[in-house]
C-alpha cells in the first residue's frame, strides 16, 4: 500500500502543478519556487510530516519535500549553532541530494552527448 500511496499522491502533485502551469501565466522558475517555499511553509506550520509519513516518496521527492528539507535543516541547525544556523542548515539539509543530481547529471551528459538546440 505505501507504492501506492507515493505513487497517486506524487501523480496528484505533478498533475495539480501541470494545471498551474497551463491555467496561469505563471513562468516555470516561479512556479518552482512557489514549490519549494509551501514545502518549507507546510514545514514550518508542522503539517508536512504527517503528509509525508503517509505518501512516503510521493511526498518527499518532488520539490514540496525539497523545500521542507531545507526548513527541517535550518531549524535543526539554529537550534544548534544560533542565528548563523540560519545560512549553514539548508547547505547541511540538502548537500547529498543536490550533490546527486550534479554527479548523475554529468554522468548522464558523457553517456547520451547531448546536443544544444537550434
Amino acid at each position: 500500500m505505501d507504492y501506492v500511496n507515493a505513487f497517486w499522491v506524487g501523480g496528484l502533485i505533478c498533475a495539480l502543478v501541470q494545471i498551474l502551469m497551463e491555467k496561469t501565466k505563471m513562468l516555470p522558475g516561479r512556479i518552482m519556487v512557489l514549490l519549494v517555499c509551501s514545502g518549507a511553509v507546510l514545514g514550518a506550520l508542522q503539517l508536512y510530516q504527517p503528509f509525508q509519513e503517509f505518501a512516503g516518496a510521493g511526498a518527499s521527492v518532488p520539490l514540496l519535500g525539497f523545500g521542507n528539507t531545507l526548513w527541517k535543516g535550518i531549524k535543526e541547525a539554529v537550534d544548534s549553532d544560533g542565528f548563523i544556523g540560519i545560512f549553514m542548515g539548508g547547505f547541511t539539509a540538502s548537500a547529498v541530494g543536490i550533490s546527486a543530481a550534479l554527479i548523475f547529471g554529468y554522468l548522464a551528459s558523457l553517456i547520451f552527448q547531448p546536443k544544444m538546440k537550434k
